[in-house]
């Protein structure tokens, strides 16, 4: 789980694999699940992937290990839930969180650097698709 059911094995971007994981398990999902029920799917997969992504880190000797990518999906999960469902504003949202994962603003280097377990790992994410957020309700506000 932990590694994105193999997205987060690929040897270049794994982050970025796991980020498209995302976008396409959430296409499966969105049409199974209302808004509520995807929000506390969300909720659950957080807390669970707090655990799930200590104990790979663990296992593998590094907390934030490349291939572990749990803490891409479920936040980007959550940007999707939140975003316009056109293409376009979920494709700005995927380059927006990858840019907020890559940089990371602060706090999320605050979570990357001094919380070295798997909240931390989680957390770090969880600012990106904050930062995503903030800029696409930005941007709709500005195009409205």
């Amino acid at each position: 789980m932990a590694c994105g059911f193999g997205s987060g094995l690929s040897p270049w971007a794994p982050g970025t694999f796991g980020t498209l994981f995302a976008w396409a398990s959430f296409a499966l999902l969105r049409p199974l699940l209302g808004d509520g029920e995807l929000f506390g799917l969300i909720v659950v997969c957080f807390v669970g992937g707090v655990l799930a992504v200590h104990r790979t880190g663990v296992d593998l000797g590094v907390i934030d290990h490349g291939s572990i990518v749990w803490d891409e999906i479920v936040p980007f999960w959550l940007v999707l839930l939140l975003c316009p469902a056109h293409w376009l504003w979920q494709t700005t949202a995927f380059c927006l969180f990858r840019f907020f994962d890559i940089s990371k603003p602060q706090p999320a280097r605050y979570f990357d650097e001094q919380v070295k377990n798997g909240f931390g790992v989680m957390c770090d994410d969880l600012v990106a698709a904050a930062y995503t957020l903030l800029v696409l309700a930005i941007l709709r506000w500005g195009l409205a």
